[in-house]
């Protein structure tokens, strides 16, 4: 049996899977499924990090519009076409477990989003998701039990 640290572990990696494959699906035009095969042909993971990373990308894929519009009202003068193709997709990831993941914590979305744009994105893009996903997390009355 997995500890919660193994658990926390492979979902930070696929969470950075999923970054990975929305930006692809994004940026080549391929259908879901080319784009998860694609990617998990050329990187190979543990079962859980993998699992977790797939159902974040369906999840998202199946409530674009819906995640779209969260992260367009928290977004002082941004509209969600605007912004740079990482933070977009890492927002897109953190509203989608802040809606729908309700065993992950505000702090753990918000913090795994944070490192993932500082990761991957520009020297701004860290300040910027915690921003919008605090004003999200708001608006969805998430907040942590355990303070």
């Amino acid at each position: 049996m997995a500890s919660d640290s193994d658990r926390a572990g492979a979902r930070t990696l696929g969470r950075e899977a999923a970054l990975q494959m929305l930006y692809a699906k994004e940026a080549s035009g391929n259908t879901t499924p080319e784009v998860i095969v694609g990617f998990w042909r050329e990187t190979p993971a543990d079962a859980e990090g993998r699992a977790y990373g797939d159902e974040i990308v369906r999840g998202v894929l199946a409530e674009l519009e819906t995640l779209d519009e969260w992260i367009t009202r928290a977004s002082d003068n941004w509209r969600i076409e605007r912004m740079a193709r990482v933070d977009r997709n890492v927002l897109r990831i953190a509203t989608y477990e802040l809606l729908r993941q309700s065993d992950v914590p505000r702090s753990v979305a918000l913090d795994e989003a944070i490192n993932l744009a500082k990761k991957y994105g520009s020297d701004e893009s860290g300040k910027f998701v915690n921003g919008v996903l605090s004003r999200v997390a708001n608006e969805l009355g998430r907040v942590d039990t355990d303070r």
